[in-house]
């Protein structure tokens, strides 16, 4: 028998498991599924032990960086659940322009340290997202359209393979697990300890412009965000959020707001760039009009976090499209006619998938990303709202091309985050790495 080699674990039924599983889920909706062993790794040694654990005693097991992850995918019943979110290792090669970071780095802290150097990467839109279940799952970060996803940037990866081994993987090592780490997620059959990503120099100027439109003018601004969205320039983010208030803005009614970062060389050029967020038929009945202010990242995750409280419940769905305003603004009027309260919202964001993406993984995307969040804070309306997000998707879901891996549930709603050459493609290099299926794949599959 092969004892566990590691300082903190906890048996289920143990003391302490109950602090250890609730630590692993920032959603306060806690699922009923319970691990029958968590190891709290501090380092790639006890990942080795805990993989070669397993592997000994037939435990599948999951991996937790710990981040947001609505849907507590990482949580299962039985098995071993593997938590690297102490992995947090961080260094910086100016020179190279690279950054050796840890799964458990906290990407928020991550953008404020190379920020104060001069530097960037896209990391992800709210605090607290670690770098592991961020970078494996795609990354739509900050300056994206530009940067490419967050994966996009990733060199190569140390991991621990099914069997305990450490390996590294990048384009000359191991290319098809390096190539299947990029855009699989959940679903990936390793255990990352370090990621080499590709850092670049932070533009001199980010900034941002800020219209709020009464709900009752949903069609016109709805119909012109998807117009214009293939025109607009690729370093500014076309957001769109709609919510039943906005109580940061003393506004407690309904309400569309347009905030679309934009990441420039000059004041001048970010003016120029926004612009044409500021052509909608309707701007004259804007309730707040800025074509354009400074702004900083750190001001930037301030706003976006008051629509992510701590302590509250979450259920996130999503879909890729491309089909047009007149096709998607029945869906849209059901979602608002029917959104909970603040702070559950909607948000309709443009994209622009590139053609010169490199081969990994990741390879589902569109024109037009649409995120649902219900969020609510008293568990008696579990019933009252749990459904709001999957049934809207579910009800659009002819007009999807499919989801990103970042605010899917699976569990719930199987849809398509990978092409079907990719996950046969996929499929066979699982099977060369994890023969006998030791670590979990996505909710929802087998």
């Amino acid at each position: 028998m092969v004892l566990l080699s590691v300082e903190k674990y906890y048996a289920r039924g143990a003391e302490g498991y109950e602090t250890a599983r609730r630590a692993t889920v920032w959603n306060g909706l806690l699922p009923d599924r319970f691990p029958d062993m968590i190891v709290q790794a501090h380092d790639t040694e006890d990942v080795v032990a805990a993989i070669r654990y397993a592997s000994a005693n037939g435990h599948k097991v999951g991996v937790r960086s710990g981040g947001h992850s609505w849907a507590a995918s990482h949580l299962r019943d039985g098995g071993l659940l593997l938590d690297v979110s102490r992995l947090d290792h961080c260094t910086v090669d100016t020179d190279r322009m690279t950054a050796d970071v840890g799964p458990g780095k906290i990407a928020n802290i991550f953008a404020a340290e190379l920020d104060s150097q001069g530097l960037f990467f896209p990391t992800g839109h709210c605090e607290g997202i670690r770098l592991g279940g961020y970078l494996l799952q795609g990354g739509y970060g900050w300056n994206s359209k530009v940067l490419g996803p967050a994966c996009e940037n990733v060199l190569g990866l140390e991991v621990v393979t099914a069997d305990g081994e450490q390996i590294y993987c990048d384009p000359e090592n191991h290319p098809d697990l390096y190539w299947a780490a990029r855009g699989s997620g959940p679903g990936f059959f390793g255990v990352v300890t370090s990621f080499k990503l590709r850092i670049h120099r932070r533009p001199a100027v980010l900034g941002t412009c800020l219209y709020m439109y009464p709900i009752e003018l949903a069609d016109e601004v709805f119909t012109w965000g998807r117009s214009i969205s293939p025109e607009i320039d690729d370093r500014v983010e076309l957001q769109i959020l709609t919510t039943r208030s906005f109580p940061a803005a003393g506004i407690d009614h309904p309400a569309i707001t347009i905030a679309s970062p934009v990441f420039a060389e000059s004041e001048e050029e970010a003016t120029k760039a926004l612009a044409l967020l500021g052509t909608c038929p309707v701007a004259d009945r804007a309730m707040i009009n800025v074509p354009y202010a400074p702004t900083n990242l750190a001001s930037w995750y301030t706003a976006v976090m008051t629509n992510y409280p701590k302590g509250h419940r979450y259920i996130a769905d999503n879909m890729w499209t491309s089909a047009s305003a007149e096709e998607l603004l029945p869906g849209i009027r059901r979602i608002i006619e029917s959104m909970p309260p603040h702070p559950s919202h909607f948000i309709f964001t443009g994209w622009k998938p590139s053609p010169d993406r490199p081969d990994m993984a990741f390879s589902v995307e569109d024109e037009i990303y649409m995120g649902l969040y219900t969020v609510w804070q008293n568990p008696a309306d579990d019933e009252r709202y749990r459904d709001w997000s999957g049934s809207n998707m579910a009800a659009m879901s002819h007009l999807a091309t499919g989801i990103a891996l970042a605010d899917e549930n699976l569990g719930r709603r199987p849809a398509k985050f990978i092409t079907d050459p990719n996950m046969a493609r996929l499929d066979k290099v699982r099977a060369a790495y994890d023969p006998e299926g030791r670590f979990h794949s996505w909710m929802g599959r087998k």
